[in-house]
């Protein structure tokens, strides 16, 4: 199934009326308590409004995923953009007893999100950004809110491998006049994670109308910026963060950049002595 262009909320309301009594009850639950039916099993979910764990699977069918687990994923990503901070507080897991407990639970949490992206991510997508991030004449990187420190992280460090990188804040309205003036054969490249601020969002359509190639880093497929994106690399979370947690997005950064950096050749060189000269020129660094 498409979820890039289909919400679970929309693709159960187009499905409703061919559902069985079950299947209904099975859509009502579901949408009605997604906090709790994201964490279920098929057994527990079956339990939770009387029927059995076939009718489940039945009914995931019928709506058009292949598994259980791509329902829960859709699910998760439903979740993840309507859910409030407060929500968000309420479903987290409670604080282990001991710092060290709480410290293992959320790099073992980590770990999960890097796994899951590494096993996920398209290495020849990967490779077609890694072009577009070398051959554009003008590179502007833009995140807002959350992602903003994975975008300046991107900015930065790619300025430290090509010229004519500028990053934008996409919660600075300024950033729309950049957008809006950006010179012809740029490239746009959007970091967005859940909830997805519509500030961003109108920034990418402005990148859209101006006929700009448009490279998305996002966290879900659901993203809505990813319907008009040229190239969309995904680094998925594993659960609901409650603060946000930009730590696979950082990584799959890392590995663009350091892999861009290595097939730059004598460029790569060349960029880097001038930038070490401007820096012993203007004393940048504390000797």
């Amino acid at each position: 199934m498409e979820k890039e262009t289909n919400t679970l909320q929309e693709v159960i309301d187009r499905g409703y009326d061919s559902l069985a009594a079950k299947g209904r009850l099975l859509a009502t639950y579901v949408l009605s308590n997604p906090d709790k039916a994201v964490f279920m099993t098929t057994r527990q979910l079956a339990a939770a409004v009387g029927t059995s764990e076939a009718t489940v699977i039945r009914f995931v069918r019928q709506l058009g995923f292949k598994s259980y687990a791509l329902f829960i994923s859709a699910l998760r990503d439903l979740i993840d953009r309507k859910l409030t901070l407060i929500e968000r507080g309420n479903i987290r897991p409670p604080v282990k007893s001991g710092d060290d407990e709480e410290l293992l639970r959320l790099v073992h949490q980590d770990v999960d999100d890097i796994s899951a992206m590494q096993k996920g991510v398209d290495l020849g997508v990967a490779k077609e950004v890694r072009e577009l991030l070398k051959t554009a004449s003008q590179v502007y990187v833009i995140g807002a809110r959350l992602s903003f420190s994975s975008a300046h992280y991107l900015g930065w460090t790619l300025s430290k491998i090509r010229s004519n990188v500028t990053i934008l804040n996409g919660s600075d309205s300024t950033a729309m006049d950049r957008m809006v003036f950006a010179p012809g054969g740029s490239l746009v490249v959007l970091i967005a994670t859940s909830r997805y601020p519509n500030e961003l969002i109108r920034l990418g359509k402005i990148a859209r109308r101006q006929n700009m190639k448009q490279v998305l880093i996002t966290d879900s497929t659901a993203c809505p910026l990813a319907q008009f994106s040229d190239r969309v690399l995904v680094a998925p979370q594993q659960s609901i963060p409650f603060l946000g947690n930009p730590v696979s997005i950082i990584s799959l950064i890392h590995y663009l950049l350091h892999t861009l950096a290595s097939g730059m050749g004598d460029g790569l060189k060349a960029h880097q002595e001038q930038l070490e000269k401007a820096y012993m020129e203007n004393d940048t660094w504390f000797n």
